[in-house]
């Protein structure tokens, strides 16, 4: 019987509060990456590509969830 991989899956769970100045560090090209402090006190960091679909005229605000394989590939961000 061949040996199935399960996939581990790593949650960050995280509160952002960018304005739209914040933002447009990332889309200038000054910075590629953002670094958010999670709730459970650990650090993470994802492309600020990510932050795209979550723009407003206000800036990137919410809960946000990261989830990525447990070496870092395959990383969605969603907004909790």
């Amino acid at each position: 019987m061949p040996r199935q991989l399960t996939e581990i899956m790593v949650r960050f769970e995280f509160r952002l509060n960018l304005s739209t100045e914040d933002v447009l560090v990332y889309y200038r090209g000054s910075a590629n990456q953002v670094l958010a402090r999670c709730a459970d006190g650990r650090t993470v960091q994802f492309p600020a590509l990510f932050l795209k679909p979550f723009l407003t005229s206000a800036g990137v605000r919410g809960q946000f969830v990261l989830t990525s394989n447990d070496d870092g590939t395959g990383s969605t961000l969603t907004r909790a």
